[in-house]
């Protein structure tokens, strides 16, 4: 993990207009961002010990699908305190029901949130696993 001023962010989603917008807002807020617009390179990244505070993950991507990575990601237990949101606009309730069993810590849908929206519920989020992580 990074110092407590500077909290790194890794967000994946294969949309660049939105991943240019996100980085952005998360930069002006202090973050430190790195975006991947493929779920393999994303992996690639925590394989190679990048290790975010953060995960902003979309469920529709090319390839593997953001829940895959999830998957995987737990399963070799990459970046176990990362907190992990998905951001997306997949709304069902199997969707969600699919993620929350991934012991995802947000889920955040793109079409209902403006980008100022996410940062504050990212932010909130981030405060509630850093208490439970000291606990």
């Amino acid at each position: 993990m990074s110092d407590t001023n500077t909290k790194n962010i890794l967000c994946i989603d294969d949309d660049r207009f939105l991943l240019d917008m996100y980085a952005l807002k998360f930069v002006k807020a202090g973050y430190q961002v790195k975006t991947s617009d493929s779920t393999e390179a994303a992996l690639k990244m925590l394989k190679d010990n990048y290790i975010p505070d953060v995960i902003l993950c979309d469920i529709v991507m090319p390839g593997m699908d953001g829940l895959g990575l999830i998957e995987e990601i737990r399963k070799q237990n990459l970046v176990p305190k990362t907190a992990i949101i998905m951001l997306t606009n997949q709304s069902s309730s199997d969707d969600i029901a699919r993620a929350k069993k991934l012991n995802i810590d947000g889920y955040i849908v793109k079409a209902t949130t403006i980008p100022s929206e996410v940062l504050t519920e990212v932010e909130k989020i981030l405060s509630t696993k850093s208490l439970n992580n000291n606990l």
